[in-house]
């Protein structure tokens, strides 16, 4: 795979990670959703952390991952400059594209959406450019996250041993497109590893 066909991949991606983000961003007050199934639904939420909503403590702590977000993506740069260099295997070097992209497109988020927009509560949308300034300086901005696959969110069945008869709900998480890229590549990864990293 070329290094214009690896530029392309990592162009659209970021391109529909960014107008999603944007567009909730700025049209959705903080957790507010829109269901689409019962399964499927849109709903704003911003993530300070990584992911799963894990955070690292103390005031220094999203200043720590920003900056460790920024040495992990050069080194997947890298692995992608090395791969096309190499004339690697054309899934692997999409996937290493995808997984830049994606993680490209979070830092995105860390590094400029604090100084761009202006706070987003449950009660007001957030503005960009406001004149007052942004909620958060630079490296503290907060990921945008909207997408949700709840596959299943009932009350178990009876003859269920243990669980039976309490509430359990599968795939909770909110994620957003640059999320999805970073997971397919790695699925891909998986799935085509003999194909990825053929033995010489």
């Amino acid at each position: 795979m070329s290094i214009k066909k690896s530029i392309l991949v990592i162009v659209l991606v970021l391109l529909i990670d960014q107008i999603t983000k944007v567009y909730i961003k700025t049209h959705f007050t903080l957790h507010e959703e829109v269901r689409v199934f019962d399964w499927f639904r849109f709903v704003f939420v911003e993530n300070k952390g990584m992911a799963w909503g894990f955070e690292l403590p103390g005031s220094y702590g999203k200043l720590v991952l920003t900056l460790f977000r920024l040495v992990a993506i050069t080194g997947i740069g890298y692995w992608l400059y090395d791969s096309v260099r190499k004339n690697s295997p054309a899934i692997l070097t999409f996937c290493i594209a995808l997984i830049f992209a994606g993680a490209f497109g979070n830092i995105i988020d860390s590094l400029l959406y604090g100084v761009l927009f202006g706070e987003s509560t449950t009660i007001n949308v957030a503005s960009f450019l406001p004149a007052e300034g942004g909620y958060e300086g630079i490296f503290y901005g907060k990921v945008v996250d909207m997408i949700q696959f709840t596959f299943y969110d009932d009350i178990l069945p009876e003859w269920i041993p243990f669980w039976g008869g309490k509430h359990f709900s599968f795939f909770d998480p909110v994620f957003n497109i640059a999320d999805s890229a970073i997971s397919v590549g790695v699925f891909l990864l998986i799935i085509f590893n003999k194909k990825a990293f053929p033995k010489k």
